[in-house]
């Protein structure tokens, strides 16, 4: 009977125990930590192999370091957010193999997704190249047709232009050859007629 209440008196203290480095825990602001890279350790209530063993914990799990020490024991919030004591030389402020390799990866995911989003805006940017290579393309097929109407207009004004010179200059030459007759022949006709008109007096 002794014995029965021993060992819940004794539960009952690490109960009691964990309890309070629970709510002591949640007071504080503890520094990050993590467990060394060990395949796993036990987790005492207390600072010591004779308190209780409330279980094991994995190499590399993320933990919270209260800052109590004693008898080569650290105490921790274990991720379960259980206060816990572990040895002092398992616990360490840095990151194991496995949070490496984690963050390694969430890194180069990262990268990763980065690189689709460069590969998708490069895609983007060749698409609008080549559609402004294509306008480009067109523009300047457009501008030969008209450099070569404007061409053919000019041809065709300096044709007509030298057409309209050479008309003037007909009609013009024209007036002066009708001119130039009248002006002749008119004086002797008059002439006669003066004289045929005396010679009736």
């Amino acid at each position: 009977m002794n014995n029965v209440i021993n060992v819940i008196a004794v539960f009952a203290i690490s109960f009691a125990s964990s309890l309070f480095f629970s709510a002591q825990a949640a007071e504080n602001n503890y520094k990050q930590g993590y467990i060394s890279d060990e395949l796993f350790i036990y987790m005492h209530a207390g600072p010591g192999t004779n308190y209780r063993i409330l279980g094991t914990i994995i190499a590399g799990s993320d933990i919270k370091i209260t800052g109590s020490e004693d008898n080569g024991y650290s105490e921790i919030i274990d991720d379960k957010d259980r206060a816990t004591w572990v040895e002092t030389k398992y616990v360490t402020t840095q990151a194991g193999l496995r949070f490496v390799v984690a963050d390694l990866n969430k890194k180069l995911a990262a990268s990763t997704d980065f690189s689709s989003q460069l590969d998708g805006e490069v895609n983007e940017l060749k698409s609008t190249v080549n559609t402004l290579t294509q306008d480009k393309k067109k523009l300047t097929a457009e501008l030969a047709q008209l450099t070569e109407t404007l061409a053919k207009t000019r041809t065709k004004i300096k044709g007509q232009d030298l057409d309209i010179q050479k008309k003037w200059f007909f009609n013009g030459a024209m007036v002066l050859g009708v001119g130039l007759i009248l002006g002749l022949i008119l004086p002797r006709v008059f002439a006669r007629r003066r004289g045929s008109m005396d010679n009736w007096s």
